[in-house]
């Protein structure tokens, strides 16, 4: 299979571009799209044939859900049922953007869309190109992110090609995601909703349009062997080839530890990257130093997290040291992220 690249301009989508994305997908095929999370590999969610041709293509587990993209919020009702005042209250705060509910499925649903739960998984796009390829195709867009499955979620179009090239027939090119880590994911068939998926919408956003919500205890501590209601709860997730380890405490201690343990490995001929901030990476000495922004800029954080976990890739490292970062707010995301692709490898100095 040849896998075309699109060039998409959000100021002037090419119509005809868009109608042939469309086909696609009402035929049962696969496209590769920009969202403001990360690029999705979607599918029409109604059709088991074609969410099983997502399962193959990113080699992803199929009990593994998959999110539902729809673009309007009689889509909603289509697809599920027990649809609580608090879920409208989120979706008029929070649509369209990213936030992911998950909601008591109708029967229409495949099970093969919903990793054989009797729940789905749904959000509304805030990238043009993906609500317009939604509403052109007149199919609700079953996607999880373009990319072979473990690998980190692809912010550039690039990077879908890179994982998937020869395995699906098209891909959207909208140009680099805005906000560069995927979807909070909030479940609402609890009697007190819970994050299963930290995101760019925090806990204390929900809070405050829906009062108390719990946070899923494996967020940050190893996953249990419960069947996943979500994206990303079960298996190692967003991983660079090289081995990662983050490192944690005062900021001296880390910055010594990470110089300590590089050395180590530079004596038997290891490359080794670190991922620093713009405040400590003039102090290491690994072969590759990357800031991945400034402390007190964790959306820009979050923005490079991926990008800069492929440029290790690229750069052929075999291990990886990253400092930590805090847990509150969107910092929570990204630990989470990290923690995933780590493999839970921690050190506390």
């Amino acid at each position: 299979m040849i896998t075309k690249v699109y060039k998409i301009n959000r100021d002037n989508i090419d119509t005809d571009k868009l109608k042939e994305a469309a086909a696609i997908l009402q035929t049962g095929g696969l496209v590769a799209f920009p969202t403001e999370t990360v690029y999705g590999l979607g599918a029409d969610a109604m059709n088991p044939d074609a969410s099983r041709k997502i399962y193959a293509a990113k080699g992803r587990p199929s009990d593994n859900p998959l999110i539902v993209h729809i673009s309007k919020w009689e889509d909603l009702e289509k697809i599920a049922r027990d649809i609580s005042g608090k879920a409208k209250k989120l979706a008029d705060a929070f649509w369209p953007g990213p936030l992911t509910m998950i909601l008591n499925k109708k029967d229409q649903v495949p099970k093969e869309t919903t990793g054989g739960l009797n729940t789905v998984a749904v959000r509304m796009p805030k990238d043009e190109i993906a609500l317009r390829l939604i509403e052109e195709s007149g199919c609700l867009i079953a996607a999880p992110s373009a990319n072979t499955s473990g690998r980190p979620s692809p912010t550039l179009a690039e990077h879908v090609l890179k994982d998937l090239n020869g395995r699906i027939p098209l891909i959207l090119d909208g140009g680099e995601v805005g906000i560069g880590i995927e979807s909070t994911i909030i479940d609402l068939t609890e009697e007190i909703p819970v994050i299963l998926r930290p995101g760019r919408i925090t806990n204390e956003m929900l809070n405050k349009v829906i009062g108390e919500v719990t946070i899923d205890p494996g967020l940050i501590s190893e996953d249990s062997g419960v069947k996943p209601k979500a994206p990303g709860m079960k298996y190692r997730h967003y991983a660079p080839k090289a081995g990662l380890v983050l490192v944690e405490g005062e900021e001296e201690n880390v910055i010594a530890k990470i110089n300590a343990l590089t050395e180590e490995l530079q004596k038997h001929e290891k490359k080794v990257g670190i991922i620093g901030t713009d405040e400590t990476v003039s102090r290491y000495l690994g072969d590759y130093v990357i800031s991945i922004g400034a402390r007190k800029d964790e959306e820009g954080i979050a923005r490079h997290l991926y990008r800069i976990l492929r440029d290790f890739d690229e750069l052929g490292v075999e291990m990886i040291y990253s400092e930590s970062f805090s847990s509150q707010g969107i910092g929570q995301a990204i630990m989470n992220r990290l923690l995933k692709a780590a493999g839970h490898q921690i050190l506390e100095v």
